[in-house]
C-alpha cells in the first residue's frame, strides 16, 4: 500500500475518501480552487494544493510531484471518468486510483460501448449508437425507432445533456439543447438516440474487479427516484427483486465489465421495465455518488478495496463470500428549490444540524455551518443514509432522519424528500423514473398555515434575542437599569405587551405576546395561550404552551428567523416598522433565477412575443434553463448578450 493519496475532488466525496484513507494510515493530499480555498475537504487533508480547476490535468499531476503522492483517487466528477487523465497519472508514475485508461475510454464513448455490449450479448434498448450525427440523418433514426425517443449525450452520463423528445416536431430543437449541453458538460456534442420506455426503473449493478483476474458484483441498487434526470433517492436491494432476476442482471453486469477486462470500482446501469426485462444503458467507470447504500447493506468499505486494488492487492472476498443484510436508503440533500423546478441555490450555511452518526444512519457532508455554497459546483450539501432490517424498518429511520435535519442559509429539498419519502408511491415500493412527475399533486402540495406551535416558537426566539440585546444596550449605557432597555413590554402609560407581524412570502400572521404578573401569554387569531421558553443553547428552544412542552430551533439571519419544528422549516421575517406598503415587483421585468451563464439569446427589441415563447437560454451547473415570456408583449430591453455571466436577480429582460 502506498503512504500518500492526492485525492482529484472536492466537497463530500472527497471528504469521504479522506476518511478511509486516514483509517488505513495513508496522508492525503487536498486540491482546491480558489472558490474552495476555505472547504471542508481542504481543512480535513493533511496538505493542500491550489489548481486553477479541477479539470487542469497539468496543475493537479504538478501537484501530486510537488507533493510526494504515490497515487491519485479522482473520486467521481471531474476527472474521474477522463481517460487521457488516467494515462497521464500512469506515465507520471502516479498509481490511478481507478480502471485502466482503456477501460475508461471504452465505456465513454457511450454509443462505442452500446456496440461493444450487444457483442458481450448484454441486452439493449432499441436505439441508434452510429457516428453519423447530422441532424437530418438522427431526425430519420427518431422516426425509425419511433416515439417517444430520448436523446443522450455519446461521451457522458449523470442527466446532462438528456431530452426526452414526444413528438417530431420538437425533435430538432430538442437535439440542438442537448448538443450545447453535452459539449458544456463533456466536450463533445455527438448523442445517441433510445426508445424512450414507459414507466421505467433505474437498476444498477456494483461490479469490483482487480488486475489478478479476479471480478464479483457487490449486487443491485434501484436509483429510479430522480429529477431532471438526476438521483435524490437511491436504495439497495431494489424492491420487488426476485432472487431469478437479480442473478441474470448480475450476471449481464459481470458480461460487461469483462467485455473490457475491467479493474476497480465500477457500476453497469440498467433501465428496467416493470414487467422485469431489462436493459444496458451506460457503465460509469467510478465510484458512484450513491456507494453507501451497498456498503452499509454489505458491511464493506468500497473506497478501502479501490486503494487495496489499486495498490496491487487481490479483492478481498471472491463471489461466494459476499452477501447483504437488510434494506439501506440514500437521500441526497441538495441546495435547491424543488418549487422552482429544482433550481440550484447558492449561498453562506447558517445554521447546519445533522441527526448523529450511529451503526444505522450515516452522513457524508462536504461542508459545515459557516461554508459557502457557491454556483460554481455541484450544490450537494450532504448524503444522509439508514439502514434497516427491511425496507419499512429503514424508511422509517429515514423519515425520523430527516425530521432531524437543520439547514439555514440557502433553500434545500429537505422538507421535498420528506414528502418524497412520505408518498404514496415510494412506501408503496410503486417506484419509477417518473415518480416524482406523477406524484406532483402529492409532492408539490401548497405549504400548510404556519402552526400555532411554530408561531409561539419565532416570537419567543424574537423575545429572547430583544432582551439580550437590550442587556448588552443596558451594559454600555449610563443607567443600566433603566426600563427603556428592557424587552418585558414595559412603556410608559401602555398596556404590557409585545406585538410581532411576522412575514412569510405574501401572507402576513400577527401575534401578540402580554407580559402578566403570573407570565407570558400569546394571542394567534384570536386563540390565546400561556407561553414559557427556555433557550437551551444554541438554535434550541424549549417552548411551553398552556403546559405541553415541545422543542424548537430557530436561527436569525438579519430580520428573518429560520424556524425549525417537528421536521418542518419555515423562513418568517419581522415587519418592519417602516414598512413601505407601496413596495412592489416591477411588472415586466424578467430576472435571473440563479448565477450562470447566458449561452444563446432568441428575444430582439422590439419584437412582440407570446405566453411561454422562450427568450433566453442561461447555463448553470452544466445545465441549460430556458427562459419564457410569463404573458404575451413586447421586448423593450435585452440586457445581456451571448457568453455573459449574470448574477442572481440580474435584470434580463424587459417587456411591456
Amino acid at each position: 500500500m502506498f503512504a500518500k493519496v492526492l485525492i482529484a475532488n472536492r466537497g463530500e466525496i472527497a471528504c469521504r475518501i479522506i476518511r478511509t484513507a486516514r483509517r488505513l494510515g495513508l496522508r492525503c493530499v487536498a486540491v482546491y480552487s480558489d472558490a474552495d480555498r476555505n472547504a471542508r475537504h481542504v481543512r480535513l487533508a493533511d496538505e493542500a494544493r491550489r489548481v486553477e480547476s479541477y479539470l487542469d490535468i497539468g496543475a493537479i499531476l504538478a501537484a501530486a510531484r510537488d507533493s510526494a503522492a504515490e497515487a491519485v483517487h479522482p473520486g467521481y466528477g471531474f476527472l474521474a471518468e477522463n481517460a487521457d487523465f488516467a494515462a497521464a497519472c500512469g506515465k507520471s508514475g502516479l498509481v490511478f486510483v481507478g480502471p485502466t485508461p482503456e477501460a475508461i475510454a471504452a465505456m465513454g464513448d457511450k454509443a462505442a460501448a452500446k456496440r461493444l455490449m450487444e457483442k458481450a450479448g448484454v441486452p439493449l434498448v432499441p436505439g441508434y449508437h452510429g457516428e453519423e450525427q447530422d441532424a437530418a440523418r438522427l431526425a430519420k433514426e427518431a422516426a425509425r425507432i419511433g416515439y417517444p425517443v430520448i436523446v443522450k449525450p455519446s461521451a457522458g452520463g449523470g442527466g446532462k445533456g438528456m431530452r426526452i423528445v414526444n413528438d417530431r416536431k420538437d425533435f430538432l430543437s430538442s437535439l440542438e439543447a442537448a448538443r450545447r449541453e453535452a459539449k458544456a458538460a463533456f466536450g463533445d456534442e455527438r448523442v445517441l438516440i433510445e426508445r424512450y420506455l414507459e414507466r421505467p426503473r433505474h437498476i444498477e449493478i456494483q461490479v469490483f474487479g482487480d488486475s489478478h483476474g479476479n471480478l464479483v458484483q457487490l449486487f443491485e441498487r434501484d436509483c429510479s427516484v430522480q429529477r431532471r434526470h438526476q438521483k435524490i433517492l437511491e436504495e439497495a436491494p431494489a424492491p420487488g427483486m426476485s432472487a431469478k432476476r437479480r442473478r441474470e442482471m448480475g450476471e449481464a453486469a459481470l458480461a460487461a465489465a469483462a467485455a473490457i477486462g475491467y479493474t476497480g470500482a465500477g457500476t453497469v446501469e440498467f433501465i428496467a421495465e416493470q414487467d422485469g426485462r431489462f436493459y444496458f444503458m451506460e457503465m460509469n467507470t467510478r465510484l458512484q455518488v450513491e456507494h453507501p447504500v451497498t456498503e452499509m447493506t454489505t458491511g464493506l468499505d468500497l473506497v478501502e478495496w479501490q486503494l487495496r486494488v489499486a495498490a496491487g492487492e487481490t479483492l478481498p472476498l471472491l463471489q461466494e463470500d459476499i452477501s447483504f443484510t437488510g434494506h439501506a436508503i440514500e437521500a441526497r440533500i441538495y441546495a435547491e428549490d424543488p418549487e422552482r423546478g429544482f433550481l440550484p441555490a447558492a449561498g453562506r450555511l447558517v445554521h447546519l444540524a445533522f441527526p448523529a452518526e450511529n451503526s444505522r444512519l450515516r452522513l457524508d457532508a462536504g461542508v459545515e455551518a459557516g461554508d459557502e455554497i457557491t454556483p460554481w459546483y455541484d450544490p450537494l450539501i450532504a448524503k444522509l443514509i439508514v439502514h434497516g432490517e427491511d425496507r419499512a424498518a429503514a424508511l422509517a429511520r429515514l423519515r425520523g432522519a430527516l425530521a432531524e435535519v437543520e439547514i439555514a442559509g440557502v433553500i434545500t429539498n429537505v422538507a421535498f424528500l420528506r414528502r418524497v419519502a412520505g408518498s404514496r408511491a415510494f412506501a408503496g415500493a410503486d417506484v419509477d423514473t417518473g415518480l416524482i412527475e406523477r406524484s406532483r399533486d402529492e409532492l408539490f402540495a401548497p405549504l400548510e398555515k404556519l402552526s400555532d406551535e411554530l408561531l409561539a416558537a419565532a416570537a419567543f426566539a424574537e423575545l429572547a434575542e430583544e432582551e439580550a440585546a437590550g442587556r448588552e444596550r443596558a451594559r454600555g449605557s449610563g443607567d443600566p437599569h433603566s426600563p427603556w432597555h428592557s424587552a418585558d413590554g414595559w412603556r410608559l402609560n401602555e398596556d404590557s405587551h409585545h406585538d410581532f407581524v411576522f412575514i412569510e412570502g405574501s401572507s402576513e400572521q400577527a401575534v401578540r405576546v402580554r407580559f402578566l404578573g403570573e407570565g407570558l401569554r400569546i394571542a394567534i387569531e384570536g386563540r390565546d395561550y400561556a407561553l414559557e421558553g427556555e433557550r437551551m443553547g444554541g438554535a434550541a428552544l424549549r417552548i411551553g404552551l398552556d403546559g405541553r412542552v415541545f422543542k424548537a430551533s430557530a436561527v436569525r439571519e438579519g430580520t428573518d428567523w429560520h424556524m425549525f419544528w417537528e421536521g418542518s422549516y419555515r423562513r418568517l421575517s419581522l415587519k418592519r416598522e417602516l414598512h413601505d406598503a407601496d413596495e412592489e415587483v416591477v411588472s415586466g421585468l424578467l430576472t435571473a433565477p440563479m448565477p450562470g451563464r447566458i449561452i444563446k439569446v432568441m428575444a430582439q427589441p422590439g419584437g412582440a412575443v407570446s405566453r411561454g415563447e422562450p427568450l433566453l437560454i442561461l447555463e448553470a451547473m452544466k445545465m441549460e434553463h430556458t427562459i419564457t415570456a410569463p404573458a404575451d408583449g413586447v421586448v423593450r430591453e435585452v440586457h445581456y448578450a451571448a457568453g455573459e455571466q449574470v448574477l442572481e436577480g440580474a435584470e434580463l429582460i424587459r417587456l411591456e
